[in-house]
């Protein structure tokens, strides 16, 4: 698991955020709270260079979480059926604990 996606505020207006998702190695940014609970996921082909509109306005509200403790075969497992890259890790209360790549959770799983 790694804690180096963007995360923003939902105020933040969707021309900075695109830019900072352009310099991160993730396709989207985490919209949270000031606590880290998460709100909403938002991906850069949402949003465009120089808009004023928040993000909280634009992003997918409740993305799909896991929680830490999850097998990295299940959590590969179920992220292959969905044919998602990323897997979302929050703690029960929804606190963003960081991201998983679907084949970082593959490796681990077949790893002896």
């Amino acid at each position: 698991m790694r804690d180096d996606v963007v995360r923003c505020a939902p105020t933040e207006r969707a021309a900075v955020v695109l830019e900072w998702i352009e310099h991160s190695p993730y396709p989207f940014a985490l919209v949270t709270t000031a606590g880290g609970t998460v709100l909403g996921r938002v991906r850069a082909s949402m949003l465009e260079a120089g808009s004023e509109q928040p993000v909280g306005d634009i992003a997918e509200p409740g993305p799909k979480t896991f929680r830490p403790h999850a097998s990295a075969e299940r959590v590969a497992g179920q992220l292959a059926e969905k044919n998602l890259r990323w897997a979302i890790v929050t703690t029960p209360e929804g606190r963003l604990l960081g991201v998983a790549s679907r084949g970082d959770l593959e490796r681990l799983a077949s790893a002896p």
